[in-house]
């Protein structure tokens, strides 16, 4: 599992028929702490998540176990909104 932020959405009129009416999200890889460390990538998301949400995802064959994803084509997907995030000891994240 990585953590990234949702930072766009991105639209597809003409798609595989499996993603038809599913959201795409842009996402970017953070760090533990929420600071971002990779590059833009697309998820589909499964959880109804928003710009600016931290999210954690799910990639490779791994994305395809949901129950909206399987025997889809996706290589990345969003399983989960971040409420918070603890880190030794600290809380370093907290969804306003």
């Amino acid at each position: 599992m990585l953590i990234a932020r949702v930072i766009g959405t991105t639209v597809s009129t003409i798609k595989d028929e499996k993603l038809v009416s599913r959201k795409l999200l842009i996402l970017r890889q953070t760090d533990e702490r929420g600071e971002p460390v990779g590059k833009p990538y697309v998820a589909v998301d499964t959880v109804d998540a928003g710009a600016g949400d931290l999210v954690l995802t799910a990639a490779g064959s791994s994305a395809r176990q949901t129950n909206i994803t399987k025997d889809t084509p996706v290589d990345a997907v969003i399983m989960a909104v971040i409420d918070s995030l603890e880190v030794g000891g600290e809380v370093v994240f907290r969804k306003s």
